[in-house]
């Protein structure tokens, strides 16, 4: 029999039953909050929510800094039987008008600092709270305990995450509580994470990964975390010796192999790195592996399934430009984007993925739902990818990044890899521009390795001989950095934007 579902707020409450003094927080100034003072907190702020008028089913948004309180307004919301809302602290006002107007919350909980931005919002349908990383904010303004706790089912809506997409207008991904706590337990099997577990947490939290992956699976299995405000290359380092996961994106390792403290002594202790939210080069698997003994575990997820794949913890290898196999309970296919029939392992294809982890529908958007599921149940990601021969998930790119030059498909990430393993290329990025011959064609955006100059001619002779002709990027453009949003994905819209005239009105 299958055990009684457990939300992930009831399963932090356990975990405060059973071990209430235990560090759930360390922070960076040295300080630890325990489970039962974290519990305390979530009573506290749950009390504030219901005289707020929150009631099951009523958003909440919050747009503020990472915080230990943030945590536990995320934890409070979900007792209550809210839906929480985390917004990007980078949102604007004019962004920020969109999100609330769509998901229309019961309360806003913003920063001290910006309540004056929101000050003309709050009204009779409007509550505007704060919340600051100091344990100040009106949030926190008396000290009632709320001890009710709603009994959320699996399918009710637990939080609204919006998409950071490049076209159109963003989307609420609506996630359950059965999506949130499912794919909690399907990541806390597969890499054995445990009680034991002291997790270095640099992510931020208005995200799947740092909320949904790395706060959940620490409040459900009663693990620590080392609870940092940002990534600082040095501070995780001196937490290494203590730690024993981390979790983060390619930035994140980039800059540790830069660290010269990073050595297998410093690793010894932790049992797991893992990245996550944009690809790792391979190259920088490779050399994290010689100079740590460490293999990065690569995972795949999005705002809308949680995550996907996984490679190995253990029984297998952790290959590098791959993502593993799925999840327990999760399916994944690769299918002929306009048929939707399955492809054979090794072509590349439309990415779909099935199981209890994926979202109940874009918020008030039923059409939009409908058109981006399968007749079976399968949710059409919109990521391109293959099965290689061992079974694993290999991502090619978005479907919106597929390059149609004079009629056949060019793959980027094939470019780049090839581009990438050039001395003079620290990593690049491969788009399509307006072509007036073909359509679009195929421009390559690099950024030098220290010290190196790399030169157009050089580069294309040397890709030239492993890509068909079609494939051949027309242009080579070196600049300092890609442009890349809060979680590391490289944002080629802007690239495209940028480089969109490049062979307008040209012959080329």
């Amino acid at each position: 029999m299958a055990p009684p579902f457990r939300t992930i707020h009831r399963s932090f409450a356990a975990q405060a039953e059973q071990q209430p003094d235990k560090a759930l927080f360390e922070l960076p100034d040295g300080r630890e909050i325990t489970y039962r003072e974290t519990a305390r907190t979530v009573r506290r702020i749950a009390a504030r929510l219901v005289a707020d008028g929150v009631t099951p089913g009523d958003r909440v948004a919050a747009q503020v800094d990472k915080s230990p309180e943030a945590i536990a307004l995320y934890l409070a919301t979900l007792q209550i039987g809210g839906v929480f809302l985390p917004l990007n602290t980078a949102y604007t006002g004019a962004e920020m008008e969109y999100f609330i107007g769509d998901a229309g919350p019961r309360v806003l909980v913003c920063s001290p600092g910006r309540q004056a931005d929101h000050a003309h919002r709050a009204g009779a349908d409007l509550v505007v709270e704060t919340l600051g990383t100091k344990g100040d904010g009106t949030l926190l303004d008396g000290d009632g305990q709320y001890d009710q706790v709603v009994d959320s089912a699996a399918d009710d809506p637990a939080a609204i995450l919006y998409t950071s997409g490049t076209t159109g207008r963003s989307k609420g991904a609506v996630l359950t509580h059965g999506n949130l706590a499912s794919n909690c337990q399907a990541l806390l099997d597969s890499w054995q994470f445990t009680a034991e577990d002291r997790l270095v947490h640099a992510l931020p939290i208005f995200h799947v990964h740092g909320l949904f992956v790395a706060a959940n699976m620490t409040l459900a299995a009663g693990a620590s975390m080392y609870f940092l405000p940002k990534f600082d290359v040095d501070t995780v380092v001196d937490l290494l010796p203590r730690a024993t996961v981390l979790m983060g994106v390619p930035t994140f390792y980039t800059r540790l192999l830069q660290h010269d403290r990073l050595t297998p002594q410093s690793c010894a202790a932790t049992r797991l790195f893992v990245s996550g939210s944009a690809p790792l080069l391979a190259s920088d698997h490779q050399a994290f592996e010689a100079r740590t003994g460490h293999a990065i575990l690569e995972r795949y997820g999005m705002t809308e399934t949680g995550m996907n794949t996984t490679n190995p913890y253990e029984g297998g290898p952790r290959k590098p430009g791959t993502v593993g196999k799925p999840l327990p309970g999760t399916e994944i296919r690769v299918v002929d984007e306009k048929t939707g029939a399955a492809l054979p392992d090794g072509e590349v294809g439309s990415i779909e993925v099935r199981g209890p982890n994926v979202f109940a529908g874009y918020w008030q958007m039923p059409e939009k739902t409908a058109a981006e599921f399968r007749e079976d149940g399968f949710f059409i990601t919109g990521d391109l990818g293959r099965i290689d021969e061992d079974g694993y998930l290999c991502i090619v790119g978005r479907g919106k990044d597929l390059v149609i030059s004079g009629g056949y498909n060019v793959y980027p990430k094939e470019i780049e890899e090839l581009l990438d393993a050039h001395p003079a290329v620290l990593e690049s990025a491969v788009i399509g521009v307006p072509h007036p011959d073909f359509g679009e064609t195929v421009v390559a955006v690099v950024v030098p390795a220290p010290g190196q100059e790399p030169r157009e001619a050089e580069l294309l002779d040397f890709i030239a001989g492993d890509l068909a002709r079609f494939k051949h990027p027309r242009a080579v453009r070196v600049v300092e950095a890609l442009p890349r949003n809060v979680m590391g994905k490289v944002q080629k819209a802007e690239l495209r934007k940028q480089y969109a005239e490049l062979f307008v009105n040209s012959d080329a």
